[in-house]
């Protein structure tokens, strides 16, 4: 028995399995998703290779005054990007935020609503200035009518009246007087009718100033007097009206929202505001298509620069993209800490890449002012490029990938170069040899 049993072995060999019917299905899928890619590799390398090439060269000022000339550039400097005008829009009125309309980040068109207050309480002032109107515009109207007919006849009726009284009142008067003396009647009833006479002569009086008045009509004093109170009630109409319209608020300008500083419910004043509390303002707001470039110039850098001195302008976020400057504002004062004067260079055609806040800088080159002489004319930067890059008056620079058509005016020729007069500041990414047919516009790859 022990022969046998080492007769028996456990076969350990591995087996290969028989190939699954699912394995195969994923194998077909994949080649077919490898020759998918590769088909879509081969289209987008055709596409764009469709875009012609172009060479390029970096358009330089020099200048002819120095011995062998001096690069256009004749400053770089660092800053931040800001918006020209930035708006912190405010409440006119006190109240609850009921309703906000936007969010950071938004455009909004001039005259746009962005923000409403609770307006129970101005609409109820408001109410109630135009009922007092009413009734002083009535007492007025009244006024300048002047008395009824009826009012005349009613006032000569009691009159008439108090005259038939007066007569009576007379009569009994003059008879006690007389039989008083008899001694007929008391003392005390000839005192009785001596009152009822002199109080019924007074009531005549009286009944004749206020007929005459009556038929006269209101003094032109009293209108004057109505008048002045209705103009004075239109006035607390006008600024009843005025707050109720101030608690919707809208967009000044045209621009995007930059900040959103309230939420509905929150409380919104238009006086001391501390850190807690009510807001002052509601949103912040600036028009990014009027961007700027602030810098600080060193004093000893200064004197480089004026007025529409104009400049290259690039962002650390976007290297690539130039964008063109013009120097617009300069500071009335130095910094002293600092030793720095402080400019903003305004970005001429800015675009949805620039943002507030980012880091900018500016290579600004040179121009002068035209000259007075032969020899500040001599001294005038020169900007020269291949002849070949000028065709019919006009040359192409490379700006974010497409070809610009920039009209030129061309000067001397000399060699194989030639003297842009304008049309040219230097910076630019000039295309030397342009490919017949070339477009403005057209998407162009740049040789490397």
């Amino acid at each position: 028995m022990s022969s046998d049993l080492q007769g028996l072995k456990i076969d350990r060999t591995p087996r290969t399995p028989p190939p699954s019917k699912w394995a195969t299905r994923w194998i077909i899928a994949g080649v077919s998703i490898l020759v998918v890619l590769g088909i879509g590799r081969v289209l987008y390398s055709t596409l764009v290779s469709a875009a012609p090439q172009v060479e390029t060269i970096q358009v330089t000022a020099v200048s002819s005054g120095g011995a062998g000339g001096e690069a256009g550039t004749v400053l770089n400097a660092t800053g931040y990007i800001v918006a020209h005008h930035e708006i912190q829009v405010a409440s006119k009125v006190v109240g609850k935020v009921a309703w906000i309309g936007v969010e950071k980040g938004d455009p909004v068109r001039k005259g746009q609503e962005i923000v409403r207050l609770e307006d129970t309480e101005y609409r109820a002032q408001l109410e109630q200035a135009q009922g007092n109107l009413q009734s002083l515009e009535a007492r007025l109207e009244e006024l300048h009518h002047g008395s009824r007919p009826q009012e005349i006849e009613q006032a000569r009726a009691n009159l008439e009246q108090a005259q038939a009284d007066l007569a009576n009142a007379k009569l009994t008067y003059e008879r006690n007087q007389a039989l008083v003396k008899d001694g007929v009647v008391s003392k005390q009833d000839f005192d009785n009718a001596q009152y009822n006479y002199q109080n019924q002569v007074a009531r005549v009086a009286s009944l004749e100033k206020a007929y005459d008045l009556v038929k006269l009509g209101p003094r032109a004093e009293e209108i004057q007097g109505a008048g002045g109170a209705v103009q004075q009630a239109k006035g607390v109409v006008a600024y009843d009206q005025d707050q109720l319209d101030n608690t919707i608020i809208r967009a000044p300008i045209d621009g995007t929202i930059l900040e959103r500083a309230v939420e509905q419910g929150e409380f919104v004043t238009n006086g001391f505001v501390g850190d807690k509390g009510a807001k002052g303002y509601v949103v912040t707001l600036a028009n990014l298509n009027d961007l700027q470039v602030e810098l600080d110039i060193a004093q000893n850098d200064f004197a480089k620069l004026h007025l529409h001195q104009k400049g290259i302008v690039t962002t650390d976020a976007y290297p690539d993209r130039k964008y063109e400057g013009s120097l617009e504002e300069i500071s009335p004062k130095a910094d002293r800490q600092k030793a720095t004067v402080q400019v903003k260079v305004q970005i001429l055609h800015p675009d949805s890449y620039l943002r507030p806040e980012m880091n900018a800088s500016v290579a600004f080159v040179a121009d002068t002012p035209p000259p007075a002489d032969a020899s500040a004319e001599a001294a005038r930067p020169v900007i020269s490029v291949p002849a070949s890059a000028v065709q019919n008056g006009a040359v192409f620079v490379v700006l974010n990938g497409h070809a610009v058509r920039r009209p030129v005016k061309v000067g001397p020729t000399s060699g194989q170069n030639a003297r842009i007069e304008s049309g040219l500041i230097g910076g630019e990414n000039l295309v030397v040899n342009p490919p017949a047919g070339l477009k403005d516009g057209e998407r162009v790859q740049v040789k490397s």
